[in-house]
């Protein structure tokens, strides 16, 4: 990550716990600040997983904070902020072992997703019912359950209130990164 300059095309590499392929988003790296890592994806760029494929409508901009202190799990979501007139602003996919692995970010989906859309449904968890499937199936340890379920609970409590950086005055200016580089 360090050597990585902004304006490098890469992709981020979700997996499920068991090591089967998820989510691959066609992404460019945008630059660093107190948060984390910024990246983002234009209109008719490419995320696709087995089963589906599409192309993006509207560009995001998509940050990979900074693992907590003493983490040695890596980071444990991965923010994205969808553009107008995407009804769905914030999706915040929780995760485990999300870092910068061969040169690309990559992580684990745990299912959980705290979603804000401008609609009715507002701020909400979403794939609870995954998350009790697969914590069963997969087998998730306890202490990954217990730290996820706060974590989720404090993401949405974070989102609803648009503290930093869930708010627009820190990711407008990602936007205006991604708008002005030249690919």
């Amino acid at each position: 990550m360090s050597t990585t300059r902004p304006g490098t095309k890469m992709h981020i590499n979700w997996r499920k716990w068991d090591g089967g392929p998820h989510w691959v988003h066609e992404v460019v790296y945008l630059g660093r600040d107190e948060w984390g890592a910024w990246f983002g994806q234009r209109v008719g760029w490419r995320s696709h997983r087995p089963g589906r494929d599409t192309l993006l409508k509207t560009s995001c901009v998509m940050l990979l904070p900074d693992a907590p202190q003493g983490s040695d799990h890596g980071s444990e979501w991965i923010l994205t902020v969808n553009a107008p007139p995407q009804r769905t602003r914030i999706y915040i996919d929780v995760a485990w072992e999300v870092r910068w692995d061969a040169e690309e970010p990559s992580g684990i989906d745990m299912d959980l997703d705290v979603v804000r859309r401008i609609d009715q449904r507002g701020t909400f968890v979403d794939d609870e019912d995954e998350w009790e499937e697969h914590r069963v199936e997969y087998g998730y340890p306890l202490h990954v359950v217990n730290r996820l379920e706060a974590v989720t609970a404090d993401l949405k409590r974070r989102v609803e209130s648009r503290t930093p950086p869930f708010n627009e005055e820190t990711t407008r200016p990602w936007f205006d990164v991604l708008d002005a580089l030249e690919m």
